[in-house]
């Protein structure tokens, strides 16, 4: 059975992608804040990323410490192949059941 996403889970595996190899914790989440424009807690996408890595759906390393961070390691973000197959089925999944609505959405009767 396919990975079930939610909204956020897939917000934040995009930015990993979105970011490449650029893709550590603080980076995430401003590339998350930006497309919602609003504020996200660094707590929800850290316990988000936690969650997706334990699902398998992304991993982790930390690079070595630099001068400028203090010689504290950064940990960076990779989405797995199991991942991108979340996504992609997510993506799916969304735009077959968006292809079944008339646009603009009207008010339910």
């Amino acid at each position: 059975m396919a990975e079930i996403l939610g909204a956020f889970e897939q917000a934040v595996l995009l930015a990993i992608v979105s970011l490449g190899e650029n893709a550590y914790g603080r980076a995430i989440l401003h590339q998350v804040q930006e497309p919602l424009g609003r504020e996200v807690s660094a707590g929800s996408v850290y316990t988000t990323l936690d969650r997706l890595a334990s699902r398998g759906l992304l991993r982790s390393w930390l690079a070595e410490g630099t001068p400028v961070r203090g010689g504290r390691a950064r940990r960076y973000y990779a989405v797995t192949p199991a991942g991108l197959r979340a996504l992609n089925q997510a993506h799916k999944i969304i735009t077959a059941m968006w292809r079944r609505m008339e646009w603009p959405l009207k008010t339910a009767r």
